[in-house]
C-alpha cells in the first residue's frame, strides 16, 4: 500500500491537571476520532504530564487513531523554559505492549519513541509558536500561544 497523509483536526484547547492543553487529532476517518477513544485518551492524560517547574503550564497533544486497532496519545509539555517533555500512551496495539486490541484501553508503554510520521507535524509549528509568543517577546503571552495552532488539513507538507 502506498503512503498517504492523514487528516488533521484541531479541537479547542482544554485544561487538564492545571495545564493548558492544545489538541491535534490525526485519523484517516473524515468523521474524526470517536468520542469513546477521545474520552479514554484524555482520561489517561494526567499520567503523562510533568510536575510544574515554573514554566508556563502548556502542553500540546496528538491523538492519533491508527488504521488498525491502535490509538495513540502523545503529550508534549513545555518544561525548563524551552525544553519539550514527552510521554505517550497507546491502546489497542499489542506490538506496543498493550494488553488487548481495545482502542479505548490506554496504557503507558516504556518506549523511547516520540511519534510516527503522521504525529510529528505539530512539533515544528509548536516550537515556532513557543518562541514567537513566549521566548522572543519582552512580555510572554501564553494566551497568544494557546490561540496559535497548526491549521487543520492533512499531516502533509504545508510549504
Amino acid at each position: 500500500m502506498a503512503f498517504t497523509e492523514k487528516l488533521l483536526t484541531v479541537p479547542p484547547p482544554i485544561q487538564v491537571a492545571g495545564r493548558h492543553v492544545k489538541r491535534y487529532h490525526v485519523t484517516d476517518d473524515p468523521a474524526g476520532i470517536t468520542p469513546d477513544i477521545e474520552e479514554a485518551a484524555y482520561e489517561i492524560l494526567p499520567e503523562l504530564l510533568p510536575e510544574p517547574d515554573g514554566t508556563p503550564p502548556a502542553t500540546f497533544v496528538v491523538l492519533h487513531r491508527g488504521g488498525d486497532t491502535g490509538a495513540y496519545l502523545n503529550a508534549y509539555s513545555w518544561v525548563w523554559d524551552n525544553v519539550l517533555h514527552f510521554r505517550g500512551a497507546a491502546a489497542g496495539q499489542p506490538a506496543l505492549r498493550c494488553p488487548d486490541v481495545d482502542p479505548t484501553h490506554f496504557v503507558v508503554p516504556d518506549l523511547p519513541w516520540i511519534g510516527c510520521v503522521w504525529e510529528l507535524p505539530p512539533i515544528l509549528h509548536e516550537r515556532d509558536a513557543w518562541v514567537r509568543h513566549l521566548l522572543a517577546p519582552e512580555v510572554p503571552d501564553l494566551q497568544a500561544y494557546l490561540a496559535d495552532s497548526l491549521p487543520e488539513g492533512t499531516t502533509g507538507d504545508r510549504s
